[in-house]
């Protein structure tokens, strides 16, 4: 029997979450980078909301919105919470804010609702993180006076900012005006725990954790082929190269309490972290719908595992955070 949801509420924004949030993009963007229908995509939707998910990640990049707009109109608005996001940069080019705003708006055409619950600035780099503020921040909290969302988050881009300074810009500066930050966390990549988590519970901003799993962990052998190249580079110690499955110290086997995969321990670690309030999933095959769940449902890993997991792991930075491959073999992979 799956175990049953559990709920959160979403730092000062008090919505009351499903700590696992359908995620719409990464590789699989719900089936559609496999080929699959609009109607076989929604139906991934409806049948993590069936197990108790309430909150429906998505952006205008993804090119799911569609997707998540079919899926709303057999449920009830106030039953889920949608959050879609804006670029602000294209290319390498700097968007208006009235740029930003039509995007809004089309957003909220494309999903067939009148507000979104949070609208995010979608990547953004360091680099154009002032700009954001100063320029788009301002005009948006005037389109959210209107009614268009609820709360205003940001997120950053992980394959080329693996330091997290745009969120600690976001962090350091006097704006008060982010509400949630989705930002990459994982077992090979744990430095938000010194740089983002201790701020955003200080100053009770909801997080939103994605890279928990992706393919560092879901795709057969690219654990170990990491693992052997940082250890060549002397990154990590040679002997764990040698293991067949190197974080087998994880797993069940091997102790009580332990995951009964790396994908589960994985979910689990994310989950558990101190500072986590949502951890995304993703996915286009309905036969891992119900296995994600259940995995961040799941109890946190023996204190000893996620002790290790920080001596081994704990200095590294940038590992396991490639950009989602649109391939239709990585899409189905997941």
């Amino acid at each position: 029997m799956a175990p049953d949801m559990q709920y959160t509420t979403l730092g000062r924004t008090g919505l009351k979450v499903s700590v696992a949030a359908m995620g719409c993009g990464g590789s699989s963007c719900l089936g559609l980078g496999a080929g699959r229908s609009v109607a076989q995509c929604a139906g991934i939707i409806h049948q993590a909301v069936d197990l108790g998910v309430n909150l429906i990640d998505t952006a205008r990049s993804y090119g799911t919105e569609p997707v998540v707009g079919a899926a709303l109109k057999t449920l009830a608005r106030d039953s889920v919470v949608i959050t879609t996001k804006h670029k602000v940069v294209e290319g390498k080019t700097r968007l208006s804010a009235a740029q930003v705003i039509a995007g809004l708006d089309e957003s909220l055409k494309t999903l067939g609702t009148g507000c979104v619950d949070i609208f995010f600035l979608h990547t953004v780099l360091p680099q154009d993180y002032g700009y954001a503020v100063q320029e788009i921040v301002p005009a948006l909290l005037r389109e959210k006076a209107k009614g268009k969302f609820r709360f205003l988050g940001i997120t950053e881009m992980p394959p080329k900012d693996p330091h997290h300074d745009t969120l600690r810009q976001a962090l350091a500066g006097g704006e008060d005006c982010w509400d949630v930050m989705m930002f990459a966390f994982h077992m090979l990549g744990q430095n938000a725990r010194r740089v983002v988590f201790p701020q955003t519970r200080e100053r009770n901003i909801g997080t939103t954790v994605m890279f928990a799993v992706r393919s560092l962990f879901s795709t057969p052998g690219r654990l170990q082929a990491d693992i052997r190249t940082l250890a060549e580079a002397g990154k990590l110690p040679a002997w764990l190269a040698d293991q067949e499955q190197p974080l087998g110290f994880l797993l069940n086997e091997r102790h009580e309490g332990g995951a009964r995969s790396v994908i589960e321990a994985a979910y689990r670690y994310a989950r558990h972290e101190p500072g986590t309030d949502v951890v995304l999933f993703g996915t286009g095959n309905p036969d891992h719908v119900a296995p994600n769940i259940a995995a961040i449902l799941q109890p946190p890993l023996p204190p000893e595992a996620v002790q290790k997991i920080a001596e081994l792991f704990g200095h590294l930075e940038g590992v396991g955070l490639d950009e989602p491959s649109r391939s239709p073999a990585a899409a189905r992979a997941v």
